[in-house]
């Protein structure tokens, strides 16, 4: 076996402490994506995607991967081009965390940083322009618009979580970054039972501070973002989604990264309701990474940061 064969088979485990307040009836567990060994859920579709370009001829040994990131896909794709022997350089905003900058580095990829101000769409286009110069030197996996993401995920994070809940599960619960965890493994688990309920988690305003989610109302819409596959959106504030990861590591135990405590957040909130209306539900949500990448980040600096509509 080989690194890349480590790629999912994740974990999930049940939420205890935060949920005492749930009656019995009424379950969460988390998916932890940390446990790949490049630290995220990213893993998935950047293994799929590099893999396409092979077989597709689009990636030969003379090209280098390009790509944007706000740093988890940025990570996946430095640690497996650094395993098969690909250079790789990679435009992410300048105000990412400098844990995420220096396991780029780390795995020998070159970063080059857009405006913070910006965020992951001035990534984005920047990262195009790049391309557009020279397109003969790179292969752009595009994770945003490439089908190969959703697809990691169609067939692997989907049947894992049906094989893990027994096909027990009821709701299933992912943030949206690239859509690409909620899109693909939506699809399998509607397929697999259309009762299942898709609840996306996004920041609740287009002025937050959750690094690598979108609002996609206000965001450059992801090519692969498929609105059909989900039945609700549930947005999740800055301080919450800060407030949750900060009570996971407290209170869970869970190390994890600020897209994990708006997935809880949403999760939570889900799981009030349904109680409120005296329902059973077994709910599981993605924890997409782990929280030492964040660790000089506001989230667990101490500081206090507010993010309102106009700042």
């Amino acid at each position: 076996m080989n690194l890349l064969d480590l790629i999912g088979n994740t974990p999930q485990a049940r939420l205890r402490n935060m949920t005492r307040h749930l009656p019995e009836n009424i379950v969460i567990e988390a998916k932890l994506e940390c446990f790949n060994p490049g630290g995220s859920v990213k893993d998935r579709p950047a293994l799929k995607m590099i893999r396409d370009g092979i077989e597709r001829g689009a990636l030969t040994e003379d090209k280098t991967i390009l790509d944007s990131t706000s740093g988890n896909t940025g990570i996946a794709l430095a640690m497996i081009g650094a395993a098969l022997g690909y250079r790789v350089r990679l435009v992410m905003p300048g105000n990412v965390s400098d844990e995420r900058k220096r396991i780029c580095r780390a795995f020998g990829a070159d970063l080059i940083f857009s405006d913070p101000l910006e965020g992951s769409d001035g990534a984005i286009i920047h990262c195009r322009e790049i391309y557009e110069m020279d397109k003969s030197r790179y292969f752009k996996p595009d994770q945003y618009n490439n089908p190969a993401n959703p697809l990691a995920h169609e067939e692997t994070t989907g049947p894992e979580i049906w094989r893990d809940t027994c096909g027990k599960i009821t709701h299933f619960i992912a943030s949206l970054g690239t859509t690409g965890t909620l899109v693909g493994t939506g699809r399998f688990l509607k397929r697999s039972n259309p009762e299942i309920q898709i609840v996306a988690a996004e920041p609740d305003s287009p002025f937050h501070g959750i690094e690598g989610l979108k609002h996609i109302e206000s965001s450059i819409v992801p090519g692969i973002y498929d609105a059909t596959v989900h039945d609700e959106k549930i947005g999740v504030s800055t301080e919450r989604a800060y407030e949750i990861t900060q009570r996971l590591a407290r209170e869970e135990g869970i190390l994890a990264g600020q897209s994990c405590g708006c997935a809880m957040a949403a999760a939570l909130t889900l799981s009030e309701r349904l109680a409120a209306a005296g329902k059973s539900a077994y709910i599981v949500a993605i924890f997409p990474d782990g929280g030492e990448k964040y660790l000089t980040t506001p989230v667990f600096s101490g500081e206090t940061m507010h993010f309102a509509d106009g700042i």
